[in-house]
């Protein structure tokens, strides 16, 4: 039964004259969806470019490593 509840739940539908309005609201959502995966991809390499040559101080490997391990977590989040 909960089941049955939790399927109609994400299933919604909507009088004919909406689609138009749903229609563009989906298409926000997914831009939206895809301008922040190329966002987190960007600053990703981003963050990797700048952490590599930090990280070859000794003082500066301090910050450089995590911006690293970051840059790459983001890239990862970004991929999948």
């Amino acid at each position: 039964m909960q089941e049955e509840n939790a399927v109609s739940q994400t299933e919604r539908h909507h009088p004919w004259f909406m689609w138009p309005f749903v229609a563009v609201w989906r298409l926000v959502g997914w831009i939206l969806g895809l301008t922040g995966r190329l966002l987190a991809i960007v600053l990703g390499i981003v963050m990797i470019i700048f952490g590599v040559p930090l990280s070859m101080t000794v003082i500066g490997a301090i910050f450089g490593v995590p911006l690293i391990i970051l840059g790459v977590l983001l890239l990862l989040r970004g991929f999948f």
